[in-house]
Formats: structure tokens, C-alpha cells, sequence
């Protein structure tokens, strides 16, 4: 039973009724929560599944992968976007095959079906069509949200970014798609990462599939199967197309003959050529001579070495029409495997690499007309920040937590009258970060000197001041060693004029390669 609210809560003038019982919800509800709080199950301090918080270091690495790539996406032209982040429920259906289950459904909460954007492609599709875009190169980076099995080591997230470049737009055949695969190539130089690139066509496919006598209506989901070879051995996934989709045994095996094979891409253009079945298909003829351009494109723009066709690779998602691809980490025994007979057999799980795919795409000509009237060829790629994250992160081992964030401390030293020169400190500070130096200062007014340097510790340059040097017009100079932990090493650091501190500065930032300038 409630307490009685105490005499000096209660009021003694007239008010509204209204107001008054206003006012005595909440006093009561104060006094129930200070008395029934310490019974009620604590509340769980932590995020939702499949999500992270990002801070600091993590943060700034994160930003570092977003400038890098959207840098690159600017060198080919793009235009940025941005769209909601979430969409109408009819905008998403239909598009994603058998992913569609992952998608995220909202409360109906106005008079509208909603759910959160599962990728970029599709609201970008909607943007095109409702705006009647014709031509553009575009990029976006954002969030997209997917009710899968998260695994936060391996980058695999319920929240995550994308970052998307498209060129959309009627262009002679197979030009855009070679210049997505060069922005792929020039992206992961940039983030030094050797990756390979694994590429397939949807026409191929589905001729291959028909060759070897997949019914129409179980095209995709046999393609859904057969896009797993990337986590799944080959006995596993014919016995999912055989038990779970309803496929003849003979059929199976049938495609097992030819989805196990890859190579460059004049090898396999080879290869499928030499078989008389697959030859005289006319989806595969169609595909084949995409392919063949893309051969020659590829040599010129120098992206051919670093492509793997692969006739596993199948990509779930319904609005694939074209050349489909994934980006994968360069694999330890890539030199066997760039030297192997594509005749041969293997699963992909065998060169996969922990996060899986990195970076993913193709062409969809027929998603934009799905909204529209008018078709607008597309073709794309979306980079998996989280997953490249996660490698970058490994990379840096032992020094992942420590990326300098601070280039310059300002702190102070004096005897027994010093007065700890905040002003002054301010000040400094000011003059650095007008020339664009990071710099901090103690927030304290009379600071001590180990506490300064323990705060520095990881900072390269410190600015030192004093009384007698500030009356001269003259700071110290002082490049600091790591970890310190608040003793200094004997060196006073360089007496320097105050109008000079900033070109100081810069100039050990740039000519040392131990203290690199942001």
C-alpha cells in the first residue's frame, strides 16, 4: 500500500481541478517508483541483438572507410543521396525472393503499410521512378536493416551500413558494368585489401539451369540453393534441391557438373563454349557475348587478373537480370587457385573467407520499370562497411584501440606561485586549432604536471608553457615518446617564438613519419 504523500508536497492554493489531479499523478508516481523501484526486474543495459554502439577509435576507422570509398565513388562521377529509411511495404514486396522473410515490418501507424529498407537498390529504383530520372550516377550511404542471424564477429549484423554506387541510365552494352568493377578494384586499393572478385551472369544461369532441366517455375528457388555452394559443400546443397525443392536426382547432378567449375573469364567462356548443350542455348549465346565484352573491357581498364568467373554464384535477389558479383578477401592459396583448370571441381566454402562476401552487386534492367512506365537499365555495387570493418579492425591487431585522435597537448609547469596559466593555455589552444591543428588542454585550472602528461599520453607533440618563456613571447616545443605514463624523459623540448608555434608544429607533423598529420 501507498505511503501518504508528506504534508510539504501538498498544495495550499486553489487550482483546477484538472491541474491538481495533474499534478498529484505525478507526485504519486514519484513516491511508487522511489518505494516499488527496488522490487521491479532491473532493465538491460545493452544493445538489441544484431546491433552495436560505435565510439572512439572504432568510429574514427569507421569514418576512415566511409571517406575512402565515397572518395572513389566521386572519381567516377557519382552524385550522392539519400533516401528514408523506411520504405512502403508494397515498394519492398517481391524483390528479394526468399530473403524477403528478413525484412523488418513496422506497426501500421497512420494509415500506411510500412517496413525498414532491407537495401539501397530497391528505394533507389523508387527515387528513379517517381522522379522520372533518366540518367545518373549515384551513390549512397547508409543504414539498411535485416531480421537475420546476426554473428558480430564475423561482421553479420541486423543493422549495418551500405555504402552504394549505380550507374543508371541506357548506355551502350556492358560499359557501365566494367566501370563498376574498376570502382570495386580502385576502393579496395585504396583500403589496402587485395580482394577477388567472383562474377557470373543471370543469363548463363538460367540457361545452365535449363539445360539441365530445371522446370521454369523452380528457377529461383534451385538458384536460391545452389547460392549457398559458398557456405554449404555440394553434397548438402543438391540434397536441399533434391528433398526440400522437388528436384529430379539426374537433374541435380546434371547441374553439379557445371556449377562447380570456375576460372578467368576467357576460360570459362571457353568451357561452356565446348559444351554442345549449353552452346546452343540462347540465353547462355546472349550471355556469352556480354561476357565477351566485358573481356576486353576488363583488359583495358586492368581489372581482369583480379576477376573470377564462377558459375556457383547465383545471388538470391529476384531483380538480377545481368552480370552478377561478390567481392571476396584475396584467399591464402589464391596463386593454386589462379593456376587451376577450371574444369575442376570444388565448393566455394574452400576459399571463402571468414566475413564472407565484402562487397556484392549486378544489373537489374527491369526493377526501375516495375514502378515506373519507362524501363531504366541499373547496375551496381554495394560495399558491406561492417564486414570491411571487421577485417580492417583484425588487421590492426594490438593497436586497434589506440588511433591518435590528438595531435598537440597544451600544458603548463611552474613553482610555487603558478597559477596553472589557463588563460593562457586557452589561448594556445585557440591559435592551433585556428590553423587546423588538433590540440587539447587540461580542464582543470591549476593542473598538475603528471596528470598532463598521463593525458598526453599517445599525443605526439606537446606545447609546454611557463611564466618566465610566456613573458619572452616564447613557448616549449616538446615531441613526446608513447606511453609515457606522466614522467617526463629530461628533454625540455625546443624554445620556440609564439609566432612561430603553428609552423613548428606543422612542420614535425609532416617531416616525421612517426607523427603523421591528419
Amino acid at each position: 500500500m501507498l505511503r501518504a504523500l508528506p504534508s510539504r508536497f501538498l498544495c495550499t492554493r486553489t487550482f483546477p481541478t484538472s491541474i491538481t489531479r495533474s499534478w498529484q499523478s505525478l507526485l504519486y508516481g514519484f513516491f511508487f517508483s522511489q518505494n516499488m523501484g527496488s522490487k521491479e526486474a532491473k532493465i538491460s543495459l545493452k544493445a538489441p541483438k544484431g546491433t552495436r554502439d560505435w565510439s572512439g577509435p572504432d568510429l574514427l576507422l569507421r569514418d576512415h572507410v566511409f571517406e575512402t570509398i565515397s572518395n572513389v565513388f566521386k572519381l567516377h562521377g557519382g552524385t550522392p543521396l539519400d533516401t528514408p529509411v523506411f520504405e512502403l511495404k508494397e515498394i519492398l514486396a517481391g524483390k528479394y525472393g526468399e530473403d524477403a522473410r528478413l525484412i523488418y515490418n513496422l506497426e501500421d501507424q497512420g494509415g500506411e503499410l510500412c517496413a525498414l529498407r532491407y537495401d539501397l537498390t530497391v528505394p533507389f529504383a523508387r527515387w528513379l521512378a517517381m522522379n522520372n530520372i533518366q540518367q545518373i550516377k549515384r551513390y549512397q550511404i547508409a543504414k539498411v536493416y535485416r531480421r537475420d542471424q546476426p554473428a558480430i564477429a564475423r561482421g553479420r549484423m541486423r543493422e549495418f551500413y551500405q555504402c552504394d554506387f549505380d550507374i543508371a541510365g541506357t548506355y551502350d552494352p556492358m560499359i557501365p558494368d566494367a566501370e563498376i568493377l574498376c570502382v570495386v578494384i580502385e576502393t579496395f586499393k585504396a583500403l589496402n585489401q587485395e580482394v577477388v572478385i567472383k562474377l557470373n551472369h543471370r543469363k548463363i544461369l538460367d540457361g545452365l539451369f535449363a539445360v539441365a532441366g530445371v522446370p521454369t517455375d523452380k528457377l529461383r528457388p534451385i538458384s536460391s540453393a545452389v547460392d549457398k555452394l559458398d557456405k554449404e559443400p555440394w553434397d548438402v546443397v543438391k540434397k536441399e534441391m533434391v528433398e526440400q525443392k522437388g528436384l529430379p536426382e539426374e537433374v541435380a547432378d546434371k547441374i553439379g557438373q557445371y556449377v562447380l567449375n570456375r576460372g578467368t573469364i576467357d576460360e570459362m567462356i571457353n568451357f561452356i563454349r565446348s559444351d554442345a548443350g549449353l552452346a546452343a542455348n540462347d540465353e547462355i549465346k546472349a550471355g556469352l557475348a556480354d561476357m565477351d565484352l566485358l573481356s576486353a573491357y576488363s583488359k583495358a581498364l586492368g581489372t581482369f587478373d583480379t576477376i573470377s568467373f564462377d558459375l556457383s554464384l547465383a545471388r538470391g535477389l529476384d531483380y538480377y537480370t545481368g552480370v552478377i558479383y561478390e567481392v571476396i578477401q584475396k584467399p591464402p592459396n589464391a596463386k593454386e587457385e589462379e593456376s587451376r583448370y577450371p574444369g575442376g571441381k570444388s565448393s566455394k566454402s574452400n576459399d571463402a573467407s571468414a566475413v564472407g562476401s565484402i562487397a556484392a552487386g549486378g544489373r537489374y534492367d527491369n526493377l526501375v520499370g516495375m514502378y515506373g512506365k519507362k524501363q531504366i537499365p541499373c547496375v551496381g555495387i554495394s560495399f558491406g562497411v561492417d564486414r570491411i570493418f571487421t577485417i580492417l579492425k583484425a588487421r590492426q591487431g594490438d593497436n586497434a584501440g589506440r588511433a591518435r585522435q590528438v595531435d598537440v597537448y597544451v600544458m603548463a609547469l611552474g613553482g610555487k606561485e603558478f597559477d596553472g596559466l589557463l588563460l593562457q593555455r586557452m589561448s594556445v589552444a585557440r591559435q592551433l586549432w585556428d590553423a587546423g591543428v588538433r590540440a587539447e588542454f587540461s580542464a582543470k585550472v591549476k593542473p598538475r604536471l603528471p596528470q598532463q602528461f598521463r593525458a598526453a599520453e599517445d599525443v605526439p607533440l606537446a606545447v609546454i608553457l611557463g611564466q618566465d618563456e610566456l613573458a619572452e613571447g616564447k613557448v616549449r616545443l616538446k615531441v613526446l615518446g608513447k606511453g609515457q605514463g606522466g614522467k617526463g624523459d629530461g628533454d625540455q623540448g625546443q624554445l620556440i617564438s609564439r609566432d612561430d608555434l603553428v609552423q613548428e608544429v606543422k612542420k614535425l607533423l609532416l617531416t616525421s613519419a612517426t607523427l603523421p598529420i591528419r
